[in-house]
């Protein structure tokens, strides 16, 4: 890359990053009320991306082969048992991580 064309793209990456940031500010201002869709959205959105992920982790889990998907179940157990003993976020996912590479690194 060129000198011209670094600063090109830096500079896109900065615009790129500064939207993001400051459009809702900007769409939504503190005086005005937060309108019902995107409420909405707020509430549904979290669990969606959780449960995106939990699909995306075990699509390639291979029952009848390997570990027969024994340090998945454990680590997701692991993880709903964390979280409905403490209701922490932080301490449930990495437990359950934790878990997981234990258990792939050691036994499996």
């Amino acid at each position: 890359m060129t000198l011209i064309e670094q600063v090109i793209m830096i500079a896109a990456i900065v615009a790129g990053t500064m939207l993001t940031r400051f459009l809702p500010f900007l769409l939504f201002p503190a005086g005005k009320p937060t309108p019902e869709y995107i409420q909405y959205l707020g509430k549904v959105l979290p669990a969606s991306v959780f449960g995106l992920l939990v699909i995306y982790c075990l699509k390639d889990v291979e029952i009848m082969r390997g570990s027969h998907g024994i340090p998945e179940f454990l680590s997701i157990a692991a993880v709903v048992l964390l979280h409905r003993w403490k209701r922490q976020m932080l301490l449930s996912i990495a437990g359950g991580t934790i878990l997981y590479m234990l258990l792939v690194q050691v036994l499996f």
